[in-house]
């Protein structure tokens, strides 16, 4: 039972752990195409004003004026998008780290309840298998050596009903020198149960 336990708090670990990780992933990945669109949006930029300084070598007067104000217009809005770009990544790297935190602790959380109630549960099957042999003992000690003697040569159908008195509900007696196939009776066991 303890095993199942240790088992079972182990998988949820595990599984929380492939949830962070992922979490991770993803917010990796978004940061990196955040990072892309804001190199793409600059090298547009850089493009923009390039054209616009050519426009204006190659023209002159008015048209050189409006050449460089577009090449301006240009370079702001480029600047612009820039900014918006790396104050977007930085806001999708916030969230990332506040859902990673909270992720984390979740986890944290309930491996701790599932280890605490584990503890508890190897605790109480302990003790209970302490109770049962305590009670066990106990009758033994108390019907003595002489009474087991006695009920060990007496007939089967006595020797059934003297522990029974006892408070045994199942027991089984042999003389130890024939076999027992537990098998069987394991296997009846079960079907009983089932039953």
């Amino acid at each position: 039972m303890a095993i199942e336990i240790t088992t079972k708090s182990q998988e949820a670990a595990a599984r929380h752990e492939a949830e962070r990780r992922e979490q991770e992933a993803k917010g990796r990945l978004e940061r990196q195409k955040i990072d892309d669109e804001a190199e793409a949006e600059k090298a547009r930029k850089q493009l923009l004003h390039l054209q616009a300084t050519s426009a204006a070598v190659e023209s002159t007067g008015q048209a050189s004026a409006e050449a460089k104000a577009r090449a301006e217009a240009a370079k702001i809005e480029g600047e612009a998008n820039v900014t918006q770009a790396k104050l977007k990544a930085e806001a999708q790297q916030t969230k990332t780290n506040v859902q990673l935190k909270i992720l984390t602790q979740e986890q944290e959380s309930e491996i701790k309840y599932k280890k605490s109630w584990n503890d508890l549960e190897i605790k109480k099957a302990t003790e209970l298998a302490n109770v049962e042999a305590t009670k066990f003992k106990s009758i033994v000690d108390a019907v003595g050596a002489k009474t087991l003697a006695t009920i060990s040569q007496a007939g089967p159908a006595m020797q059934a009903k003297l522990l029974a008195g006892l408070g045994l509900k199942s027991f089984m007696i042999t003389d130890g020198n024939h076999p027992i196939n537990l098998f069987n009776t394991a296997a009846g066991l079960i079907g009983n149960g089932q039953n």
